[in-house]
């Protein structure tokens, strides 16, 4: 395996960061998970668009252009000879010292990427649909960390993580500061009922894929979209489930804290959404 880092092509093994480095000593990074399909990006500019966004937030500058990032991520992909794949990029503030004001690293940014195979959930999941637990630990507070921002600070996403596997599920529900819906751990989430798809208008980030799918639901299935607060009562009353997301891409859930969501499986709508956003995967990217 190569990675790509700080401009070079490195052995795996040679591949490292310093300890002193403000991306592992405080999550002081951004990062995009990006997916090829069959030789092409997919979204792999609306994903340097997101990133980008985020390290301006962040104050990171990234010394690159977005087409040398572009470039970059290509480049990462060919020269593991990659066609399909997962593509992690990171870019975190750079070598500082212990301490947190970031102006102390002068060293510029770390950026690394790495391109390999993933499968999230196995094929019975996606035959079968997911079991969810809503968890008590709340989405941050937008003027706090905000969901928006994809940085290297997942410490909310992996305290939910770790009580969905508490309750041995493969995913939870984190709800905002008010007790509405925000999203999963890894994923976006959306409920289908009386021909509306709906998806959290609040505490959740802006998912490529969530984009993806509600545009080719309101173009090729002609379903009313809506961007809205949604509460569990909805959820557990919704006629179809499913969460969306990079490595997920779009996943049926069947049963929520307990509730049967519908008829208890996979529903007719997700497997139509499923099917179509497997056409344009191949299609909608940057081809390499």
């Amino acid at each position: 395996m190569k990675i790509y880092l700080n401009g070079k092509m490195v052995a795996k093994e040679d591949a490292r960061v310093s300890v002193f480095d403000h991306g592992l000593l405080y999550g002081d990074g951004a990062f995009e998970g990006i997916r090829a399909y069959s030789g092409v990006v997919f979204k792999l500019k609306e994903h340097i668009d997101r990133l980008y966004e985020t390290c301006h937030t962040m104050m990171i500058d990234t010394g690159m252009t977005k087409s040398q990032m572009i470039q970059a991520v290509v480049e990462t992909l060919n020269a593991n000879g990659l066609r399909d794949g997962y593509i992690r990029l990171v870019i975190t503030r750079g070598d500082g010292d212990l301490g947190l004001d970031p102006r102390k690293c002068k060293s510029g940014p770390n950026i690394f990427i790495i391109a390999d195979k993933i499968t999230l959930y196995p094929d019975e999941f996606y035959k079968n649909g997911l079991t969810i637990v809503t968890v008590p630990t709340v989405r941050n507070h937008p003027e706090a960390i905000n969901p928006q921002l994809k940085s290297l600070n997942y410490l909310n996403n992996i305290l939910a993580k770790i009580e969905a596997n508490n309750a041995g599920v493969p995913e939870a529900i984190l709800l905002d500061g008010s007790g509405y819906v925000a999203e999963c751990t890894g994923d976006n989430i959306f409920m289908i009922k009386d021909g509306i798809l709906k998806t959290p208008l609040q505490g959740r980030l802006r998912g490529i894929t969530r984009d993806a799918v509600m545009a080719l639901a309101q173009t090729r299935l002609k379903l009313n979209v809506q961007e809205t607060l949604i509460t569990r009562h909805e959820l557990y009353n919704a006629q179809e489930v499913f969460l969306t997301g990079t490595a997920a891409e779009l996943i049926p859930v069947v049963k929520i804290d307990g509730r049967v969501i519908g008829e208890g499986r996979p529903g007719a709508v997700t497997l139509e959404l499923l099917k179509i956003f497997h056409e344009v995967t191949r299609k909608d990217g940057v081809a390499f």
